[in-house]
């Protein structure tokens, strides 16, 4: 940034009151930043763990599913699957973590059981439902999850950016400002005590 400023006391004092307030900036920023990254790897960590016990929810789901389609039929299951009576509630809320909007995903699910005779089918029927009941309320927590994350990686990726800007840009260009000024400040006054000094000198004679 090219400096443009009339070294005058008024600018100095304006210039170094910028500078304060940068210096602050910068320190506000930076706290914000660190907190901002405890909070990411937090939720990263979460992320990584909800991911595995999906994956792992999931392969034991599948697996019940072909047990009970081999105690039960693959007929009988389709016309199970078609008579479970289940509603899925989902509401979103947000709580804000350092200016960022974290959602907060609550699932409830309603229904109506028994939707067959326990005579007819396999217990392995009983299982597949209560597993994917289960992986349901995993999925809207690792949703939960990876929303937070994105949009808490953005508002580090922004953070960054602004605390990089005022270390490498603005700040240094205020100080060199201030410096600026201060010198062309004391230059001039060293000029006015010399030429008062030879004035006076002059009057001597």
């Amino acid at each position: 940034m090219q400096l443009n400023l009339a070294a005058t006391k008024t600018n100095l004092l304006r210039v170094k009151k910028t500078l304060a307030l940068a210096h602050e900036g910068y320190d506000l920023l930076e706290d914000k930043r660190k907190i901002l990254i405890s909070e990411l790897t937090t939720i990263m960590h979460v992320t990584q763990r909800l991911q595995r016990d999906v994956d792992l929810a999931l392969r034991e789901g599948y697996l019940l599913v072909d047990k009970a389609q081999v105690a039960t039929g693959r007929k009988k299951m389709e016309e199970l699957s078609l008579a479970i009576d289940t509603k899925v509630n989902l509401s979103i809320s947000q709580r804000r973590i350092m200016g960022v909007d974290i959602p907060e995903i609550d699932l409830k699910i309603t229904d109506n059981p028994p939707y067959y005779s326990m005579h007819e089918v396999s217990l392995y029927v009983d299982e597949v439902v209560l597993k994917f009941r289960e992986i349901l309320k995993l999925l809207a927590q690792l949703a939960e999850k990876k929303i937070a994350l994105l949009r808490m990686a953005k508002e580090v990726q922004k953070t960054i950016r602004k605390v990089n800007a005022l270390e490498k840009i603005y700040i240094p260009y205020y100080e060199e400002a201030v410096k600026f000024i201060s010198d062309r400040l004391d230059e001039e006054s060293r000029e006015s005590f010399a030429m008062l000094k030879m004035i006076k000198e002059n009057l001597k004679k």
